[in-house]
């Protein structure tokens, strides 16, 4: 699940919903609904986030589970 995915890459990249927020600009409330499945990510947050952790689009929608995109490099490593 999205969900599972995102607390993950939160997890493994050592931050905080609130650092994520910080340097995405996606409000923490959004996060915390994300996080807990009460809401599913908008397009225009699924590229953010995708740029952000380095993961393809087809990642995060659970279409593979090969997170590397080789087009996409994580910001804020």
């Amino acid at each position: 699940m999205f969900k599972d995915l995102l607390v993950e890459l939160i997890q493994n990249k050592g931050i905080t919903a609130y650092k994520l927020s910080k340097d995405t600009g996606i409000s923490e409330a959004l996060i915390s609904n994300w996080k807990t499945g009460r809401q599913l990510p908008k397009y225009d947050s699924i590229i953010l986030l995708c740029d952000y952790f380095g993961v393809s689009a087809d990642y995060l929608l659970e279409r593979t589970e090969i997170p590397e995109n080789p087009n996409v490099k994580s910001k804020n490593n």
